[in-house]
């Protein structure tokens, strides 16, 4: 009879798969429910099922199946895919399918054949454990689903997060001489006072201890129409690099120093608000970004080799030491995409500097927020190939004086340090200028070359009369290679050398940064290792030769191990 045939080969089968063990249920839902996305249109003919041939069992099988309730279908590539084994479950998916069809059929009275209801019966008690535990797992994968509904963080709204750990050391060949303030040589923001050869003040700083510390951010995206963004980013670490300690004053956080190796407030642990933007389109090419705290970097002067989490390292490295002026501030960014290749993006930001104890910036009612210091930014994008990315960038700054000095984290395009009239005086505000070419070729599969020249200008206004104003000219570059994939899919290294600040006139306008007339250079060799999709180890290793633009200062070697966690 019929369904002894069918009730052999479905005993036969089954046999055959009892020592597979269980797949995933909801592979096994995916593939063989009659809901599946998995499932493709109506399949009338099994002879077109291209991977089942007469003598496969599932050509006879899938035959009548088909013929007599229309209760299996193949896969989106026109395959019943017969040619692998399935597990118990897997056929209990499949036989739960046809059983629900064929109910329907019983329902409304239209099931033809007694012999077909044996076979159905006796195929049922044969998979009634599997069928059983098919359901049960239906069942609490729709009470999951509806938890997970009810509890989910928001609908429109994605957190993601990331940690980073840091162990530094930092290891100079010989003492370093440094410009600091002599009332109090270990603070490295206090500004130098000039002595009586009108020369700034100096100190020999010794080597200092290794450091372990953390860095984290945690970023909430949210979109009300599907086009747009609302970006909040939360920042907290206790990092104090080594490096730190041989600065001249105003240096604080810049060579020797990986960018991720940092405290990020006034306070270490102290949790602050960094990023705020919301983004929308106007029309089809243009992107409009506002928010009480941007950050410059996300919209300026990037370069996927010295993208901080992947690339270089340090805070020399990551980007122009000549720019911006401005790291965070409030103001507005607008992208115009001209054409596929070609890009443009300007933007306004007022000072916000969430590193000191108290808002002197935007938020102080005598600076607000155009009175602050801030800049305005212009950039123009061009990539003539898919492998050649070109980057124009030109800054105009005005830059507010702190504490009677222009410098510090609030100087660019003077790298951090601090300027003065050239006496020890008081500056009034200053406008600067800054140009910047950025660039990255992806010569080959697995090498990049990549860099950029900066340029910028500083005008310096004494209060005092009888000092003549002056000005601070001085210029950058950077050459890296970058190896991708290196070892490993994901993997990149990358090797930079660098000279962070060339004065080319107004040296001695420099209270910090201007050494005994040396330059210094920066090489820099880090490797990302991706252990999984979540988690990263970073080693990297710095040489500074003249630190501080000391020519008389021996080399420093800085070493940093990071391990990062992205979630």
């Amino acid at each position: 009879m019929q369904w002894v045939w069918k009730l052999s080969l479905a005993f036969a089968i089954a046999g055959s798969l009892g020592g597979l063990g269980e797949s995933a249920i909801a592979q096994s839902l995916e593939e063989f429910t009659p809901d599946s996305d998995a499932q493709m249109g109506h399949i009338p003919s099994v002879s077109r099922l291209s991977d089942v041939r007469p003598t496969d069992w599932a050509y006879a099988a899938l035959q009548d199946l088909i013929q007599r309730y229309d209760c299996l279908t193949g896969y989106p590539d026109g395959t019943f895919r017969g040619d692998r084994a399935l597990t118990r479950y897997e056929f209990a998916a499949a036989l739960n399918a046809c059983l629900d069809r064929v109910q329907t059929l019983i329902l409304g009275g239209n099931l033809a054949s007694r012999d077909d209801r044996e076979t159905l019966k006796h195929l049922q008690s044969e998979f009634e454990t599997e069928l059983t535990q098919l359901r049960d797992r239906v069942d609490t994968l729709e009470a999951s689903t509806a938890v997970l509904e009810d509890h989910q963080f928001s609908t429109t709204t994605k957190l993601r997060g990331n940690v980073w750990l840091n162990f530094t050391g930092a290891y100079p060949t010989g003492n370093i001489w440094a410009e600091r303030n002599l009332n109090a040589p270990e603070n490295p923001y206090l500004p130098p006072e000039r002595d009586a050869n009108n020369r700034p003040t100096r100190v020999q700083l010794s080597e200092s201890q290794e450091t372990f510390s953390y860095s984290s951010d945690f970023t909430l995206t949210t979109s009300f129409t599907g086009k747009d963004s609302l970006v909040v980013e939360l920042t907290a670490g206790n990092g104090n690099s080594p490096a730190n300690q041989l600065v001249s004053a105003g240096f604080y956080n810049s060579w020797g120093t990986p960018f991720l190796d940092r405290t990020d407030a006034a306070t270490p642990n102290q949790v602050v608000l960094r990023h705020i933007a919301y983004t929308f389109p106007v029309g089809d090419n243009l992107r409009v970004a506002v928010g009480p705290s941007l950050n410059y970097y996300r919209y300026f002067d990037n370069n996927p080799y010295n993208f901080f989490p992947i690339g270089t390292t340090s805070f020399n490295s990551n980007g122009s030491t000549l720019l911006s002026a401005i790291d965070r501030g409030p103001g507005a960014v607008i992208t115009w995409q001209i054409a596929p290749p070609l890009a443009f993006t300007i933007g306004y930001l007022a000072e916000k500097n969430e590193y000191l104890p108290s808002p002197p910036f935007q938020s102080a009612t005598t600076d607000g927020f155009f009175k602050s210091s801030n800049i305005l930014s212009a950039e123009l994008d061009y990539a003539p190939t898919d492998n050649l990315n070109l980057r124009f960038i030109y800054a105009r700054s005005s830059l507010k004086p702190y504490n009677g000095y222009i410098g510090d984290a609030v100087g660019e395009p003077l790298p951090y340090g601090f300027a003065d009239d050239g006496f020890g005086g008081t500056i009034r505000n200053s406008g600067a200028n800054t140009f910047v070419f950025n660039f990255d070729w992806l010569m080959s599969e697995g090498i990049a070359l990549f860099g950029r020249y900066s340029y910028g200008n500083l005008a310096i206004n004494p209060i005092n009369p009888i000092r003549t104003d002056g000005e601070i000219r001085v210029q950058s570059f950077q050459i890296g290679l970058g190896l991708p994939d290196l070892g490993k899919q994901g993997a990149l290294g990358v090797i930079s050398f660098l000279v962070p600040h060339h004065y080319l006139e107004g040296r001695e306008f420099l209270l910090s940064g201007g050494g005994d007339g040396g330059t210094q250079y920066e090489l820099e060799a880090s490797y990302f290792y991706p252990i999984s999709q979540n988690m990263a180890i970073v080693p990297a290793l710095y040489t500074i030769w003249n630190a501080n633009n000391f020519s008389s200062n021996p080399a420093v070697f800085v070493g940093n191990l990071r391990a990062q966690f992205h979630f």
